[in-house]
């Protein structure tokens, strides 16, 4: 996948040398050489795949910037006071964070390789017309993703859709936030009608037609079109090829990589053929010391309790409980990073420097150091769960039906059922925000903090990130700033870069 990043960025790089000065190239790609074919198609698809992992190809990136930017500020994430992430987590950062820069360029790039996509995948002549019109939705679903991410995270974003020609036109403004949205339902309603509804052979794990009406939901749910996002959802749910996987822990482990269950993951890889390094450090990060693990972070207080009271009708915690969290249980264990031997809490116990850990992305040793294990973007419990908030949020006459979806989630893990007629729609309500999405879907890339974001600034019972961080005890949690720290603030060196830019409120 490098490799196709450094091809398409020389590719498409353009000088403005004198001719004597640009002597024709003997080996490589030049632009004009490039776009000729569905080999070049290919990739350009894979190389904006790539800016889901980072602008700059390292996993470093990733997980020590993009995945603390967006997870740290959430009431479920406690980190280590001697790592990084600390302004974050603490609630003084400013707009010079690396982090949040990191976050912003890595979107903007996959960006822009979806539009060069979008421009150039017309006029590519050694290619057919239908495989032509699959990569440009493909190509619109991940320009949606991109921007819906950085909506989110930043709120006042520049909407680009087209590749910037000259100096000047890289000196953009903000659109509204509307505006943004309109574009990003387009996007995905294009790439429904657009893409296939199923991969197969090497091209598992691309976005498909699925892929597009699941996140289509996710954008109404966001903008509070409840209707809309029910339709959209209950659609996938229904007639879409996902279903919950049979063992939770298969989610996390690499054996249901890419399976029944996925609606959208981030690629990486152990193998390293070829001099290639897609491997993460999600494993040490999570792992305790004790067993070789660099513990970067750590479930909150919060977080634990809701973990805590998650059981089944014999009143032991679920399945989703000891497949995400290391504690103080009899059954609780978690792979020695090195020897990926599975080693029972009470072995390490005396040498453990705090007291619980997550072990989800730690699992399937397989002696490469590192690992490979895919990173969700979405899963089909996240697309139950909207459907069942979407439902409940439409009409209080829906509240048992959605107990029913949270339900189907919940026995998955072997969690007991909520019973039908025992909560009110407010009641419900509380229950997915505040137990049933954070204990599901703990620690998974940006969904708290993008949860938190949308019931904060929403219109059907809002609930202020100062409110909920006091609540569940966060530490800091009296330096939140509402209105301020919901969002990221507009990356300095962008702002250095682009006076078009307004800096958002409080920074």
């Amino acid at each position: 996948m490098k490799k196709y990043i450094i091809i398409l960025t020389v590719a498409l790089a353009s000088f403005g040398c004198d001719d004597f000065l640009s002597p024709e190239k003997k080996q490589g790609l030049s632009a004009d050489a490039f776009w000729q074919n569905s080999t070049h198609a290919r990739q350009a698809v894979i190389a904006a795949y790539s800016a889901l992992q980072a602008h700059d190809g390292s996993k470093w990136t990733f997980f020590e910037q993009m995945y603390i930017a967006a997870t740290w500020k959430s009431d479920g994430i406690l980190n280590a006071p001697t790592h990084y992430g600390q302004t974050i987590a603490n609630f003084t950062n400013g707009s010079d964070e690396p982090t949040f820069s990191a976050f912003w360029k890595s979107n903007y790039t996959g960006i822009a390789y979806a539009n060069q996509l979008i421009e150039n995948i017309p006029d590519v002549a050694d290619m057919d017309d239908a495989e032509k019109a699959e990569i440009v939705a493909e190509a619109k679903f991940l320009r949606a993703i991109f921007h819906f991410n950085l909506l989110v995270a930043f709120e006042n974003i520049p909407l680009i859709t087209s590749t910037q020609k000259s100096s000047d036109e890289f000196l953009v403004t903000q659109a509204t936030p509307s505006a943004v949205w309109t574009q990003i339902e387009q996007d995905l309603s294009d790439a429904k009608a657009g893409m296939p509804a199923s991969r197969s052979g090497e091209d598992v794990g691309r976005a498909t037609s699925w892929t597009a009406s699941a996140y289509l939901g996710k954008a109404f749910l966001f903008q509070e079109k409840f209707p809309e996002a029910v339709t959209e959802l209950t659609d996938v749910v229904n007639n879409g090829p996902y279903d919950l996987l049979p063992n939770y822990a298969d989610n996390f482990n690499g054996l249901g990589e890419n399976g029944v269950e996925s609606v959208f993951e981030i690629q990486w890889s152990a193998d390293r053929a070829n001099n290639n390094d897609e491997r993460h450090p999600f494993n040490f990060e999570v792992t305790p010391g004790a067993l070789g693990g660099w513990e970067l972070f750590y479930p909150s207080d919060w977080l634990m309790t809701e973990m805590q009271a998650d059981l089944t009708a014999g009143s032991t915690f679920s399945d989703r409980v000891y497949s995400s969290v290391f504690f103080n249980d009899p059954s609780s264990e978690m792979l020695d990073v090195y020897s990926g031997v599975s080693t029972p809490y009470a072995t390490v116990q005396a040498d453990l420097s705090h007291p619980k850990f997550f072990k989800k992305y730690t699992g399937e040793f397989d002696k490469t150091y590192y690992n490979g294990i895919n990173v969700h973007m979405m899963r089909f419990a996240d697309v139950l769960l909207m459907q069942a908030e979407a439902m409940n949020e439409a009409s209080a006459t829906n509240t048992d039906a959605a107990i029913a979806i949270v339900n189907r989630v919940r026995s998955r893990s072997n969690a007991a059922d909520i019973a039908l007629g025992s909560m009110t729609q407010a009641q419900l309500r509380q229950q997915i925000r505040h137990h049933e999405r954070p204990v599901e879907l703990a620690m998974e890339y940006t969904i708290r903090t993008f949860d938190l974001y949308r019931w904060a600034n929403g219109t059907a019972a809002p609930e202020p990130i100062s409110t909920v961080m006091a609540a569940h005890s966060k530490p800091f949690a009296d330096n939140f700033v509402d209105g301020k720290h919901d969002v990221f603030p507009i990356p300095l060196e962008e702002m250095n870069k682009n006076e078009s830019l307004n800096q958002n409120d409080g920074y």
